[in-house]
């Protein structure tokens, strides 16, 4: 005992740790990421792009067009856009009509302003925390950037919709509802 410092016994220590974690492992004792896929499907999800100033005569992004899309900061793919709803910002101004209280209007004080919802679409693994794209879940509120040729606007996730057609790769997901 005299021979080992107490670096060497770190060393050991630690060789036989990874090595129970490899018994562990090998046995099915413990599950690893690969396992934790049940499914693959497509998904729609809606991309909410804010305050988006467009001086142009129409909005840059069009339907069937594709746009390539960071997740986190983290540059992922080309994906096709299903639908593009955009709208000038508007203004409530009280009505003279007597049913109604007020008319929205488009807002004077911001003509280029457009509030805009991009629908895309991709095929995602399914798990039990819900949907994954390129490493990332895709969940609302998840923030994302669409970059085309002549745009790059800034937005987050409003909606996710997993298409009912799921391809099992497990047996065990028989009871995933799409």
């Amino acid at each position: 005992m005299k021979n080992f410092n107490i670096v060497d016994i770190i060393i050991v220590l630690g060789v036989i740790a990874v090595l129970i974690v490899g018994v562990v492992t090998m046995k099915h004792f413990r599950q690893t990421a690969d396992k934790q896929i049940e499914a693959t499907s497509a998904i729609t999800f809606q991309v909410f792009l804010r305050g988006v100033t467009v001086t142009g005569e129409e909005f840059p992004i069009k339907a069937e067009d594709k746009t390539f899309i960071t997740i986190r900061n983290v540059p992922y793919t080309e994906l096709n856009v299903v639908k593009v709803t955009s709208q000038a910002r508007q203004t409530a101004v009280p009505s003279q009509r007597v049913k109604e209280q007020y008319v929205l209007i488009n807002d004077p004080a911001q003509p280029a302003i457009y509030d805009a919802v991009v629908t895309i679409t991709d095929t995602a693994k399914i798990t039990k925390d819900g949907a994954v794209v390129g490493g990332n879940k895709i969940k609302m509120g998840l923030p994302v950037t669409l970059e085309g040729e002549n745009y790059k606007f800034n937005g987050t996730i409003s909606d996710v919709r997993v298409s009912s057609n799921v391809n099992m790769e497990d047996s065990g997901a028989n009871n995933l509802v799409g």
